[in-house]
């Protein structure tokens, strides 16, 4: 129940919120906060989808799972906050609506270890809230609490997160703040123009009118004695109101570092695709990353849709290169090919998740220091095994670029036998490099099952052979 409290003995949680998706009901995303004295020590404790992992490593945001319920989930390892935090506040944010839209809104803590559920608190009665506070994790005497809490904001994410310490540095500030200094601007020279005209009339008639009369009298006296008691309360004063202001200041911004970014950026079929060039991610490694879930009716697979004891489905994320030189190849583990950061072709996969264990999908890193040095990437997914195609099956690829808003775009919809997928292409267009989503279901050829990759690098003009895979192509 609302502010309610059980213990949290173990060592690490996993924080799930979820709700059922259908027509209408916009998305929303979890967060997470880290609290000393009711305020974040810097920007750096607060722990969403731009911002995805504490540099502690003691909280992540591992991500989302499509489907019927749809599941974000955070994973917390309370023996590694630092001594000074006392509290974990679990927060949502909606994208495109309130929270008086959702329906089956909960949050749930389950051990790290085996799953089992700590706590649960279903959220109710919402209306035009577009953040809420579900929960937070408290230490009390050493030990770990979790409390419900059901709070709602109506200033979105943003306004939640500037509650608690952080400053923010959302993408459409910017264009409303540059508005604002014009109509700032505009009136006050004409409020001090038409001041200065009458001192111009003040300073000719009265200079000679009072100027001539009282300069013996007021003009001696008044300025020293005026003058003089003035400057100690200006000297004083101002040292004591300059010296804590700049402290009050200062303190804030000195450990938040830059303002934390809010936006992000999807890509659909009606806005296909956005410049990385023109976002600012022009160096550093930009991952790429694949979640997926499939429904409970669609051969198993458990809450994550993969192979978990249960023979759920598990995708290989993939991709085809062509460096500026011409060389092409792939970075696939049916290849065995896992490719390099730091040399060509500069692209790595960092895992081959077939088991399950990893909750945080499959990931491909791309170098874009070495942007010049590319002059496509195709980025593609194969079912390795679990189903026969991908009826049923919700993706999420997710973009996660240096300096840059995360880039998402979803995958569903399948109404064929496809075993492979297109996700997104990148290109080298003239020095600007661009990602346009593709979101296409490959068809294997007749009779040849297992050729759906040979498919898609016929269709995107990758001319070369492939490697024999474990029986697959």
């Amino acid at each position: 129940m609302k502010g309610a409290n059980v213990p949290v003995p173990m060592s690490a949680v996993r924080i799930e919120l979820g709700w059922q998706s259908g027509p209408g009901v916009p998305d929303a995303d979890a967060s997470a906060l880290l609290l000393v004295g009711g305020k974040v020590r810097s920007d750096n404790d607060f722990v969403f989808y731009n911002q995805p992992q504490h540099p502690s490593g003691a909280v992540r945001h591992e991500g989302k799972q499509q489907g019927p319920t749809v599941v974000d989930t955070l994973s917390v390892n309370l023996d590694r906050l630092e001594q000074p935090i006392e509290t974990v506040v679990i927060a949502a944010s909606t994208d495109g609506g309130t929270f008086g839209q959702f329906r089956g809104l909960y949050v749930r803590v389950l051990d790290a270890g085996n799953g089992a559920e700590v706590a649960r608190f279903d959220s109710t009665g919402a209306t035009t809230e577009t953040a809420f506070v579900l929960g937070e994790l408290y230490r009390r005497q050493g030990a770990w609490k979790f409390r419900a809490v059901g709070q709602g904001y109506a200033s979105g994410l943003g306004g939640l997160a500037t509650d608690f310490g952080i400053s923010v540095d959302d993408e459409p500030a910017p264009q409303q703040a540059a508005p604002p200094p014009q109509q700032q601007y505009a009136p006050p020279p004409q409020q001090q123009y038409a001041p200065p005209p009458p001192p111009q009339q003040q300073y000719a008639p009265p200079p000679n009118q009072q100027f001539a009369p009282p300069p013996p009298q007021q003009f001696a006296p008044p300025p020293q004695q005026q003058f003089a008691p003035p400057p100690p309360q200006y000297a004083p004063p101002p040292n004591q109101q300059y010296a804590p202001p700049p402290q009050q200041f200062q303190q804030p911004p000195p450990p938040a570092g830059a303002p934390v970014n809010l936006s992000k950026i999807s890509l659909t079929k009606e806005a296909p695709s956005v410049s990385l060039t023109k976002q600012g991610a022009t160096g550093g490694t930009m991952r790429i990353n694949l979640n997926w879930t499939t429904p409970q009716s669609n051969r198993g697979g458990g809450l994550f849709g993969r192979k978990r004891g249960g023979g759920g489905i598990d995708l290989d994320l993939s991709c085809f290169f062509e460096l500026a030189d011409g060389r092409i190849g792939s970075v696939r583990a049916l290849d065995r090919s896992f490719g390099d950061l730091h040399q060509p072709p500069y692209i790595r996969l960092d895992q081959d998740d077939r088991t399950g264990a990893s909750a945080s999908g499959e990931n491909l890193d791309i170098n874009l220091d070495f942007t010049t040095q590319f002059r496509r990437i195709l980025v593609f997914t194969s079912i390795y095994e679990g189903a026969n195609d991908f009826r049923g099956v919700h993706a999420t690829v997710t973009l996660y670029p240096r300096n840059s808003a995360p880039i998402e775009m979803t995958l569903d919809g399948c109404m064929d036998d496809s075993r492979d997928a297109v996700l997104a292409h990148i290109e080298n267009i003239n020095g600007e490099f661009v990602v346009r989503r593709e979101g296409t279901f490959i068809r294997p050829p007749a009779g040849r099952p297992g050729a759906g990759v040979m498919e898609i690098a016929q269709r995107y003009n990758w001319d070369f052979g492939f490697k024999a895979g474990r029986g697959k192509d």
